[in-house]
């Protein structure tokens, strides 16, 4: 066993104090809804949803961890799905507050308004779903936030140590989602007020996970394998297509569910989804056969993914016709990007920029073409039917996004780096990350243990 430090010393404590604190935190009752406000079917649908929306994670983990290469498959997969323990207490001390909270000038929710979720159970609902509970309506918004930190894992995998991604988890979650989340989703929020149109988080969820993922690769820098233009295959093809279908069966809960009750318009966000992941999947691979490559369950699966991601914000605002070409389009922009990309220095592992956040980035400038009045009369009618406005509104709105996300991400990794390297050791990078940082092995008969820098392997049953 390696000797403890301090420092490992400071999560589990963090941890207890968090614990101890909310011990003596007072319990509200349940709201009362006397004025008959709740509606059960609203509320049985939106739990349902919020369920729908937790299963991305793991179903994350298996689209990642399928194609990472087969040293790495076990910390990858570990470093998205342990955003589920992590983001779901922070959620719950603070989280919540900072991104629903008493807006402070339209930039951050005030952190005591539902510190340790004071007033949550027993509070009025949500303005924006005034049928469920606030409660169901914190459940629900805490499953987006427990999903974008662990998007970012695909693009510094095989180099980063487990502990340090942790704590990027943490300090992303507090100065980069919430904020945005905020400015976003809060009515007071500064890009709700310039008329920004976002139904369910191309700027929330993917152009900040997309950007922050940039930041990071370009302050880990490149893996060794990348620099000796190593191609390595991935571990699992069958584990990425499951990833798939568990992203794309969750993100009918991601998208209708964000309509906040079982209506005409969670039913048409659920067509919309379907359809533009259908047609970004084709499109990607038909794509690929024309520039001479064969057609792949892979690029099948990520261009499904991209569909997924640039419907997102447009979901309960566009037609479901109009749905195909956004996915279409949406597909082959980022298959460019991601095979520009290739050409460059950049070591995004997994393509997370190309496919999260340039595919969220068309999806928000595509909501501001195909929007329309007649499928959300809280929308705006976009480009396509004579108006200029929304598009220009959802440029701004990316831009801030875009700028904020990368840069705080940046400062972010930069600081982790200064209180605890960001990068595991050559030895531990050529090893792999599964043995190195977990002391576990993907191979189902080889178990390495890794001792202070001694590398044993013995079989196991």
């Amino acid at each position: 066993m390696k000797k403890t430090s301090f420092q490992d010393y400071l999560p589990f404590l963090f941890l207890a104090l968090v614990a101890i604190i909310g011990v003596f935190v007072p319990n509200g009752t349940l709201f009362a809804d006397p004025a008959g406000k709740y509606n059960s079917g609203d509320i049985a649908w939106v739990l349902v949803a919020s369920c729908l929306v937790f299963l991305m994670t793991p179903g994350l983990s298996f689209f990642y961890g399928g194609m990472i290469n087969r040293k790495n498959v076990i910390n990858t997969m570990m470093q998205s799905f342990i955003a589920t323990g992590i983001i779901s207490v922070l959620w719950v001390v603070v989280g919540f507050s900072l991104a629903f909270g008493t807006s402070v000038h339209g930039i951050i929710g005030d952190p005591s308004t539902y510190f340790f979720f004071k007033g949550v159970a027993s509070g009025e609902p949500w303005a924006g779903g005034p049928t469920i509970p606030l409660l169901l309506f914190a459940l629900f918004q805490m499953k987006f936030a427990i999903i974008t930190p662990a998007l970012v894992v695909g693009a510094t995998a095989e180099r980063i140590r487990f502990t340090s991604y942790i704590l990027f988890m943490v300090l992303f979650s507090l100065l980069v989602y919430a904020p945005i989340a905020h400015w976003t989703w809060h009515p007071d929020g500064i890009l709700a007020k310039l008329g920004v149109l976002d139904f369910a988080g191309g700027t929330v969820v993917h152009i900040s996970a997309g950007c922050a993922a940039l930041a990071g690769v370009l302050v880990l820098k490149r893996r060794k394998d990348h620099i000796d233009k190593k191609e390595l295959q991935p571990a699992n093809i069958p584990f990425v297509l499951l990833g798939t279908g568990l992203l794309w069966f969750g993100w009918f809960g991601f998208n209708a569910g964000s309509s906040l009750g079982a209506n005409a318009l969670a039913a048409s966000a659920f067509a919309t989804t379907n359809t533009a992941s259908a047609a970004a999947g084709l499109s990607w691979v038909f794509f690929d056969v024309i520039r001479g490559r064969k057609p792949s369950a892979l690029g099948f699966c990520i261009g499904a993914v991209v569909g997924l991601v640039a419907i997102t914000p447009a979901a309960g605002f566009v037609g479901i016709p109009q749905s195909i070409m956004l996915g279409f389009i949406a597909a082959i922009v980022s298959n460019l990007v991601a095979h520009y990309k290739t050409k460059t220095a950049i070591d995004d592992t997994l393509d997370v920029f190309p496919c999260h956040g340039v595919g969220g980035m068309v999806g928000m400038l595509l909501t501001g073409v195909f929007a329309t009045t007649a499928v959300n009369s809280l929308g705006k009618d976009g480009l396509i039917y004579g108006h200029f406005e929304l598009l220009k509104d959802q440029i701004c709105g990316l831009l801030i996004v875009v700028v904020y996300s990368f840069s705080v991400s940046y400062g972010i990794f930069k600081l982790i780096n200064l209180i605890h390297p960001l990068r595991v050791s050559d030895e531990d990078e050529s090893l792999g990350l599964d043995v190195s940082q977990h002391n576990e092995n993907y191979h189902p008969a080889l178990l390495a243990v890794h001792d202070n820098g001694a590398l044993k392997e013995q079989m196991v049953d």
